[in-house]
């Protein structure tokens, strides 16, 4: 998967990685060093020594509580050895206030690393239902090669409405991509009500008609066992596609979603719907009547499903990102390369501003046939 999920100890809050006290930003060291110096080395009439409180406090916000207190302790000693050179310094007074605000910056950094816990058992939460919602793919199923690639919109983002996933049916390969609208925890929902009937029907309906049934049944009841206002804008966009054993073609099925793009011999093929089915949820206000293309799908080929935050990315003027038009200037490459390409495309074509989650899945059919393949 694209999504990286990383291990518990790297998710851990910084003063728990940073060595016995904390300490890996040298900032208020060099700080308080940098205020010791001048201090010593200006005239008096200059009172650099009242900075001295400014270190512990800019502590609080990157050490943890002993390491704060320990530094406002050192800007304390700095003071006292100042009022030897200096004794009409006013050390009572700086060094009261350095008391103060060491001991106010050690209450901010108890309460700062408690919120660092929080935060951090949010995201084990967060990301174990990453996992459980786009579970980590075959990268490779009846020899033929799959690769994925999810991008939040928002850094601290673990989950969103897009969703993806592919099944190994006694029918071929059924792979699965979609954007419930909205965001936020609704969308999560129907997004994981959707791969839960899907992974179940994947392997028991013979027509992609009936997963689409299916499907549209399951968005139901999960809209209907959340009622509002919005009822009738919860749908999902969504494709399915079928890839049989023995190989070369692939049926579509396609609800309202961004069309698949095949890579074939380094020519671009835009596989738009032959008629439009409607977008799940919304069967019963426009008809519940679905079409399904057959193309072909040789061997070599190389089939990008998406959703569209990517074809929706916009570079500082405005425009879309043209997906069909930058696939066709890519040489060739495996699906994994294809999707870091695109990747890094989008994230430099946005200006690091992704203003919608991103989903991907690539599919590369082997030049051999899948019995010959390894």
């Amino acid at each position: 998967m694209r999504f990286v999920i990383m291990s518990g100890w790297l998710r851990r809050p910084r003063a728990r990685l940073d060595g016995r006290w904390g300490i890996r930003r040298p900032a208020p060291v060099i700080l308080t060093v940098l205020i010791a110096a001048l201090a010593f080395s200006t005239p008096r009439e200059i009172a650099i020594s009242r900075l001295l409180p400014v270190a512990p406090a800019l502590a609080a916000a990157m050490w943890p509580v002993l390491a704060t207190v320990l530094l406002g302790a050192f800007c304390l000693l700095v003071m006292v050895g100042l009022s030897f050179v200096y004794t009409d310094l006013g050390t009572p007074y700086t060094g009261a206030a350095i008391v103060a605000v060491t001991l106010a910056a050690a209450y901010a950094s108890h309460v700062r690393i408690q919120r660092e816990e929080a935060l951090f058992h949010a995201r084990t939460v967060a990301d174990a239902a990453q996992t459980v919602l786009l579970r980590p793919l075959p990268r490779q199923i009846q020899g033929m090669e799959i690769e994925s690639l999810y991008l939040a919109a928002q850094e601290q983002a673990r989950i969103g409405g897009d969703f993806y996933e592919v099944a190994d049916t006694p029918y071929g390969v059924r792979l699965l991509i979609g954007d419930v609208r909205g965001k936020g925890l609704s969308s999560v929902g129907a997004a994981s009500a959707l791969i839960s009937c899907f992974r179940e029907a994947a392997h028991d309906e013979p027509d992609l008609r009936g997963i689409i049934h299916r499907l549209e049944t399951s968005i139901g009841r999960h809209s209907s066992g959340y009622p509002g206002q919005d009822l009738p804008e919860r749908f999902a966009t969504a494709v399915i596609a079928e890839i049989p054993h023995d190989g070369g073609r692939l049926r579509l099925l396609n609800c309202g979603h961004p069309p698949p793009i095949i890579v074939h011999a380094g020519r671009i093929r835009v596989l738009e719907p032959s008629a439009a089915s409607p977008p799940l949820n919304l069967a019963d206000l426009i008809g519940d009547r679905y079409f399904v293309d057959t193309h072909a799908f040789a061997a070599g080929d190389q089939l990008l499903l998406y959703t569209d935050g990517v074809t929706e990315t916009r570079d500082r003027t405005g425009a879309f990102f043209p997906l069909p038009d930058w696939l066709a200037r890519q040489s060739p490459a495996a699906p994994r390369e294809l999707l870091d390409r695109l990747h890094h495309e989008l994230v430099r074509y946005s200006g690091g501003r992704l203003e919608d989650d991103i989903a991907a899945l690539a599919v590369r059919r082997p030049d051999v046939p899948a019995g010959d393949a390894p």
